[in-house]
């Protein structure tokens, strides 16, 4: 049989205190949905995912709008029975269904695929967890023999059933055609007048239909958000994970609790990063990098014996071999640095090219601009690249040496081993091998005087 995902992601999530539906928040950098999405591709890639949405569904729409997914409107909440017959006409017959919670963000496809693998075909699987503090799930009843016989809610469960441990995960395996046969004739007689999915569970144990269980390796797998707590449980969970597979592989982090990974790294040998470092999308750190601290990397690629300098911002860029960077500095998408670029303290680098061993090293902006190898930027220097409207490229050849507080205006060339002298404004091409500057003439002025306050404090003229 062919395996269908359904997602149920249709809760308006009311103790986030949020305008954004719930799935929509972030966990390690991605909303909780995207989590369950993945896991559920990595488990059955050549079917999309049916999801049922409610609250906001516009914004979940827009969000993922790119992949490839099936969606289902369930237009009022009226609980998790109801979700899935709404989303029953996109199952085909002879199918598997795999429930899971949108709000559920760590499941893991191991977990799932043990489930998937050891439910008999005319079973029912669940997968259920046992919790020190099971308040706010459903709880587990069983028989004398260990058999489930029903799953009661937090708010329809008696004295007596709230102290079981053993908790519904909201994770569940059907025979599509038991769910054509029972969602239809639910009821929703109970606490919330809602039309549980877990009543399935009871016609289930009616029909003598058998109850397969699997638990999680894990309680954070089946942890759902429902707050903002819970939500900063499951990161610091996560971010733990991430730290200690890095180690793992050789990574030294010398404080794993203030380290986040929100994307997908891939790090080489001998690589030390400090504390409080973060990385989103796609980073790519090569043998011997040393990232020092209060560092953020954004769809980096590093190559080998690369040095970022403490509380510097790489994003979208290349960075050649044996690099420095910062600290404080930042470099912005589009950038690539070859190989020993110097980037120094408050130095801003965008959209430009930098080529073998040149140094800009303090309180500079380059943009749009193609800088030759070894070429040295005096501090101070600008690339005045945008005219209000359009924005204009700064080409400076090999050897050039440009001086402090020079701003070159944009379209301008500097040749081959031209020195730009220091305070220069250079708004045409500078000509290879010779001095070009711009300078008023030096004036003292021989009987001036200071301006001198007087007694009541106002200036003498």
């Amino acid at each position: 049989m062919s395996v269908q995902v359904v997602i149920l992601a249709g809760g308006q999530g009311k103790r986030m205190h949020s305008s954004i539906p719930k799935v929509l928040h972030h966990l390690a950098g991605k909303p909780l949905l995207e989590h369950v999405i993945d896991t559920a591709l990595a488990i059955v890639p050549e079917t999309p995912p049916v999801i049922v949405y409610g609250h906001q569904g516009k914004l979940l729409l827009e969000r993922f709008s790119q992949r490839n997914l099936r969606w289902v409107e369930q237009k009022e909440q009226l609980g998790t029975g109801h979700a899935m017959l709404q989303a029953l006409p996109e199952i085909s017959d002879n199918t598997q269904v795999l429930v899971l919670s949108g709000d559920v963000p760590l499941i893991t496809p191991n977990t799932l695929k043990k489930l998937l693998d050891t439910t008999p075909a005319d079973a029912i699987g669940m997968l259920t967890a046992q919790l020190a503090n099971p308040f706010g799930y459903g709880r587990i009843i069983r028989d004398n023999q260990q058999r489930i016989v029903a799953i009661v809610e937090e708010k329809d469960a008696t004295a007596e059933v709230r102290v079981v441990t053993e908790i519904n995960t909201g994770v569940y395996y059907f025979p599509v055609n038991y769910l054509r046969r029972w969602l239809p004739v639910l009821d929703n007689r109970n606490a919330q007048s809602e039309y549980y999915l877990t009543e399935v569970i009871s016609k289930a144990v009616s029909e003598h239909i058998p109850l397969h269980s699997v638990q999680p390796a894990v309680i954070e797998e089946i942890l759902g958000v429902n707050d903002r707590q819970q939500l900063a449980h499951l990161e610091r969970y996560y971010q733990r994970q991430m730290a200690e597979k890095l180690m793992r592989q050789g990574v030294t982090l010398y404080d794993p609790q203030r380290f986040d990974l929100r994307g997908e790294a891939h790090i080489g040998r001998d690589v030390s990063i400090d504390v409080n470092v973060i990385f989103e999308g796609r980073v790519v750190i090569g043998d011997e990098c040393e990232i020092g601290p209060n560092v953020l990397l954004r769809n980096v690629e590093l190559a080998k014996g690369v040095r970022i300098n403490a509380n510097s911002v790489v994003e979208d860029a290349k960075i050649g071999p044996r690099c420095i960077i910062g600290p404080f500095a930042r470099i912005r998408p589009g950038t690539v640095l070859a190989e020993q670029v110097h980037i120094g303290n408050f130095v801003e680098i965008k959209k430009s090219v930098v080529a073998h061993g040149s140094k800009v090293n303090h309180l500079t902006y380059i943009g749009d601009s193609e800088i030759g190898r070894d070429v040295n930027v005096g501090a101070g220097t600008i690339t005045c690249n945008y005219d209000g409207v359009n924005k204009h490229k700064t080409i400076i050849g090999d050897n050039a040496f440009i001086g402090s507080c020079t701003q070159l205006v944009a379209p301008v060339t500097i040749g081959e081993g031209a020195t730009i002298g220091a305070g220069s404004t250079i708004t045409r091409d500078a000509p290879p091998h010779k001095l070009t500057l711009s300078r008023a003439p030096q004036v003292t002025l021989d009987d001036w005087q200071r301006p001198q306050k007087r007694k009541n404090g106002s200036q003498s003229e």
